[in-house]
């Protein structure tokens, strides 16, 4: 026998979210998810001209904020439903957080992910106790087979976004914001399917309603960008923010959206990265892309947010270890402190050293060499060294290609994009 059909309810308007709800979401989930911490940051406002707080809710035991939403949704089910088990589609820390405290509460939850979701969140979700379905490129795609799969096993779908209960339990982060802090000029949130902007802005509206609401999305999904302005984008590629790389926004999310929100701007993968960066480098925290959105927004658009009292989420800290290195290494590489300087030479004896002598006099460290001698356009006594180095910044680097151009070497700085 399947589970009741709910498919005669009345779909959900904005009127079903409320401040009321969120703090009804707030005393159901009590004690059951980490109240985290919000701190000022001083060099971060340095460097971005703005106020900055932050909302560390990479702190939450599955790394994101999800699980306030998970939670709430759980808790609203009856005890057939909750025996039946639940199903989600999710990119990740959706799926964490029904699978951690599904599992706490004695609820099956299966969840279905996409081909390309980061090992690390796979891995989480299955050791937290949730049952994990690859399925499709996209997200759509995964959520297309967990409907399927719901229908076939009679379970209970619960959305990582588009739901009323789910945002009520995402929007208890803003309300332990604007608890400690009710003068913000603004919350910068990050948006995927809009779950989490629909709660927050929810909360600010009733306890401020002064505060400007801004969701930020990744500039290959702007899926809810294009939706709240009219426009037809192209929703695709490999975004470090996977965790909002949504291609269809959410029906009752997007009308919460347009009612609540005052803009939606769009980052691109560089700005991702730096954020990411900054906030290993100086907060010594780490988040995965989308946690990092909204300091990507106020890096991006600096006079937009200049002087202003800014909140923002750490929404989640699901990153992949290696893809982690990379971007920190690549922040490097942008900084000017790594290096790749394609210099030719010719091929004999001595040429390499009399190359690191100048290295070694602009007190610039060597981190690998390679040589191409077969694949060039160079004459066969010819041959291209790439040198990767590393230095004290960009200006150091920029004496030492002087240096060696001076010297009579060709030398290419190998750009990063």
């Amino acid at each position: 026998m399947n589970a009741p059909d709910n498919s005669l309810k009345a779909a959900p308007t904005p009127a079903d979210l409320t401040i009321d709800n969120v703090r009804a979401a707030a005393a159901r989930i009590d004690g059951a998810v980490v109240k985290t911490p919000m701190m000022h940051s001083i060099t971060l406002s340095e460097i971005t001209g703005a106020d900055i707080w932050l909302k560390f809710e990479n702190l939450q035991f599955t790394a994101a904020y999800k699980e306030r939403g998970a939670l709430n949704a759980l808790l609203h089910l009856t005890d057939q439903q909750m025996q039946r088990g639940v199903i989600a589609a999710s990119a990740g820390n959706h799926s964490q957080g029904l699978s951690y405290h599904g599992t706490r509460l004695g609820v099956p939850v299966t969840i279905v992910m996409p081909k390309t979701t980061p090992t690390v969140k796979v891995m989480q979700t299955e050791s937290v106790g949730g049952n994990v379905v690859l399925e499709g490129e996209t997200f759509d795609e995964a959520y297309a087979h967990a409907l399927e799969l719901k229908e076939q096993r009679g379970l209970t779908f619960v959305h990582p976004f588009d739901d009323p209960h789910v945002a009520a339990g995402a929007g208890t982060v803003a309300l332990e914001m604007l608890d400690l802090k009710q003068d913000f000029d603004c919350l910068v949130t990050p948006i995927g399917g809009g779950g989490l902007i629909s709660g927050m802005s929810t909360v600010a509206r009733a306890m401020n309603p002064d505060i400007e609401i801004v969701g930020v999305q990744a500039g290959l999904f702007p899926s809810m960008f294009a939706h709240i302005k009219g426009e037809k984008r192209d929703c695709g590629g490999d975004t470090l923010a996977e965790g909002i790389a949504v291609k269809k926004p959410g029906a009752f999310t997007s009308q919460v959206i347009a009612e609540r929100v005052d803009d939606i701007l769009l980052v691109g993968e560089p700005v991702l990265e730096k954020a990411v960066a900054l906030l290993l480098q100086i907060e010594k925290t780490v988040v995965e892309g989308a946690g990092a959105a909204g300091l990507a927004a106020v890096l991006d658009n600096p006079e937009r947010f200049k002087g202003k009292s800014i909140g923002l989420v750490l929404c989640g800290g699901n990153i992949d270890t290696r893809l982690l290195a990379n971007v920190l290494l690549r922040d490097l590489a942008r900084q000017g402190r790594l290096a790749r300087l394609r210099v030719t030479l010719q091929d004999r004896p001595g040429a390499l050293f009399k190359v690191m002598r100048l290295f070694d006099a602009h007190n610039v460290n060597i981190i690998e060499i390679y040589h191409q001698r077969i694949f060039t356009t160079l004459p066969a006594k010819g041959l291209i060294t790439d040198i990767e180095c590393e230095a004290r910044d960009a200006e150091q680097v920029e004496r030492l290609v002087e240096a060696l151009r001076g010297a009579n070497y060709k030398v290419q700085v190998v750009e990063l994009n």
